[in-house]
């Protein structure tokens, strides 16, 4: 798989996936940048880092852009929390799925247990009634009411809580 690009500079980078442990990605990013930096201010071999990418939602990895393998080796040399060099090329269409969130009505569906997280009904519970990904908006039964009631709220108002 290709994850060849042209940069600004007119030289081929491409995107390296490097393991790190769960929950440390951000900390691996933030000493990979001070590395990289210091580098440049020093008169030593300059390590040439691009771009450091955390993805959301997707846990042990750190993504950085490169214009070669042996790049990736140097920045991650000696750094805490890193557990694998370079664990692959990953490419720029791949990355981009990463960092697009998904809709949340996509994951919303009928007799569904949601939670209303926005709204004048912030906090209430209720099942899913219809889902209406036209309008993004869906109808919730509230189940905590002495009486039947069913309301229409934006679909980002409501959080899964459970399937029933």
């Amino acid at each position: 798989m290709s994850s060849d690009k042209p940069s600004e500079k007119g030289d081929i980078t491409q995107l390296f996936a490097v393991r790190t442990t769960g929950g440390q990605e951000a900390n691996v990013a933030l000493m990979v940048e001070m590395f990289v930096e210091s580098s440049r201010h020093s008169s030593g071999r300059k390590i040439d880092v691009r771009a450091i990418v955390v993805p959301p939602g997707i846990k042990g990895y750190v993504i950085l852009e490169v214009p070669s393998l042996h790049m990736v080796y140097q920045a991650v040399k000696d750094i805490k929390h890193v557990k694998g060099k370079a664990a692959g090329a990953v490419s720029f269409k791949d990355l981009e799925k990463m960092l697009k969130p998904a809709p949340v009505i996509e994951e919303l569906k009928e007799k569904m247990l949601v939670e209303i997280v926005s709204g004048p009904f912030k906090g209430l519970k209720g099942t899913i009634q219809l889902v209406d990904k036209n309008r993004m908006e869906v109808t919730v039964a509230i189940v905590e009411s002495q009486f039947p009631m069913n309301i229409t709220v934006p679909a980002e108002f409501v959080k899964p809580i459970k399937q029933q």
